[in-house]
């Protein structure tokens, strides 16, 4: 079932720690180098001495000095809860907050959540599956941009107070309040703000946007771009899973290994239960017109939850099968936030982090909260099990969004089983923006990714096999109409700053404004 997304929002653990001298610039064609720098933006090394620019009397206790198994400088780091309301204490949300290694920048990126990979992603370190500890993230978001992670809504994560939210609009509405509170206390002001996310965050991400927009507050709420990976967009269940599975199963089915008369079966089904005329119809170039809404029911749709049964009979060939990434396999990795898969599992000896008393103190977290990946519920009620009453991103907030920014960036990994690609291309071919429905012409132009590998390089030329892993070449396929920016990401799963990290970091690069493609 689609549910597990629709719980967790967390995405603040990504990024704890001081990073090397290594950089990045791609912009100009020369190949990248360890004297490079990584920001396209500035010259300077970020290993100098400096002030910490967003300390303040009212900034003092969020700073964090060290980390619990971190054996890093985390440099300028805050985190706590900020209220909602700053009159009511009791309902507040959690944040990280990391201000760029490079010279300053006015702007803030947020990075929300609406599924796992949380720790292992867009941040300054990475605590990736199977690992004992931590490394430096050379790919992190921070090295071009302040970012700014938050646990919510209100029922994830550290986040405290009473679940009230009945709709998208209800959660934007919280967000901003808290927002306009962090940047008052962090003394920000006149930034450019930009809202990124993955998974059910497609839906927050989006509202939350949309939401600054109507403020028409250049001040505090100056929305330049959006970018969202593997979201839930459309009608997540209906298009963006169960009409989409069949096709990506047997195409995928190298690696998932189900028997040819199972997968016979499923044909059979996904030709009975609509969804082969749905796709056939629906997922062209141009779009053949507006799809009818779809929900899927799994009360009475069961003999048709062909996701459902592709997605058990996976765990047969493949007993560590990932969903989140098909191509992974055994043995179960241990995740320091308790799932790398669909199945809880840490090492004996590498408890969850965020729940260790010792991590909680650093941290500024409530010590009495006990910390889980997949928190909720976080909506009293709503269609297909979520909560959520809101009407799809793609029928109103996204397009506008689009339309403001000229700057949204819509990912998917092909690996992907939670969210699969051809979902979500159907879902923007049924979003109408810019004047006219969807794509006017299918996605070719192939996505080239020159930056460097940083993160195994010396890994490499220990073994005498240096410049083998560059470049990384054809890494996906990019779109662009209308503002709209598709990427397709090869040999990527659902969280892809954790699993094509240098892809990830030309989505970002594009987004600010620092390329034109990707």
């Amino acid at each position: 079932m689609f549910s597990l997304l629709y719980y967790s929002a967390l995405g603040v653990f990504t990024h704890l720690i001081a990073v090397s001298g290594l950089n990045v610039h791609d912009n100009d064609g020369a190949q990248p180098t360890k004297r490079n720098t990584w920001s396209s933006r500035t010259d300077s090394h970020h290993e100098r001495p400096r002030e910490f620019r967003f300390l303040n009397n009212e900034t003092e206790k969020y700073k964090v000095d060290s980390l619990p198994d971190v054996a890093f400088d985390v440099g300028e780091m805050y985190t706590g809860l900020i209220p909602i309301d700053m009159n009511d204490a009791t309902r507040a949300l959690y944040f990280v907050f990391q201000p760029t290694i490079g010279d300053s920048v006015d702007d803030i990126t947020i990075w929300l959540n609406g599924g796992p990979g949380f720790f292992q992603e867009n941040g300054r370190f990475t605590w990736g599956w199977g690992q004992y500890a931590p490394t430096i993230n050379q790919y992190s978001w921070v090295n071009i941009t302040n970012i700014l992670w938050v646990e919510q809504p209100v029922g994830t994560g550290f986040s405290t107070g009473e679940v009230r939210a009945t709709s998208q609009e209800d959660i934007a509405a919280d967000f901003l309040r808290f927002f306009a509170n962090f940047q008052k206390i962090f003394r920000i002001k006149n930034f450019k703000i930009y809202v990124t996310g993955e998974s059910y965050a497609g839906r927050y991400v989006s509202y939350i946007a949309s939401a600054m927009l109507d403020k028409k507050d250049p001040e505090y709420f100056n929305v330049s771009g959006a970018l969202i990976y593997d979201p839930c967009i459309g009608s997540c269940t209906y298009t963006q899973q169960q009409a989409v599975i069949v096709p990506f199963v047997t195409k995928n089915n190298n690696m998932l290994r189900l028997n040819e008369s199972y997968i016979g079966q499923l044909q059979g089904l996904d030709k009975s239960c609509g969804y082969s005329d749905y796709r056939d119809k629906y997922l062209t170039y141009p779009p053949t017109g507006v799809q009818p809404e779809k929900h899927f029911d799994y009360s009475w749709d069961y003999d048709c939850d062909l996701w459902e049964f592709a997605y058990k009979a996976a765990y047969g060939p493949n007993p560590c099968f990932n969903v989140y990434q098909i191509g992974s396999g055994c043995p179960l990795q241990s995740d320091p936030l308790g799932y790398a898969t669909d199945l809880q599992y840490s090492y004996p000896d590498l408890p969850v982090y965020f729940d260790r008393a010792d991590a909680k103190k650093a941290m500024h977290a409530p010590e009495n909260m006990s910390w889980r990946l997949c928190k909720g519920p976080v909506f009293l009620s709503g269609l297909e099990g979520t909560g959520d009453l809101s009407p799809d991103p793609i029928q109103f907030v996204l397009p506008r969004v689009i339309e403001a920014t000229d700057r949204v960036l819509i990912s998917n990994g092909d690996l992907d089983m939670k969210v699969l690609t051809d979902g979500t291309l159907i879902a923007i071919q049924n979003m109408t923006w810019g004047g006219m429905l969807g794509f006017q012409t299918k996605p070719n132009k192939s996505i080239v990714i020159t930056l460097p590998d940083l993160q195994y390089q010396s890994i490499f030329e220990v073994n005498g096999m240096g410049g083998v892993e560059n470049p990384q070449g054809v890494m996906g396929v990019q779109h662009f109409e209308r503002g709209l920016m598709w990427a397709e990401t090869y040999l990527c799963g659902h969280m892809q700053p954790q699993f094509q990290p240098r892809s990830s970091y030309r989505h970002l690069q594009w987004v600010l404004g620092l390329i034109d493609e990707l």
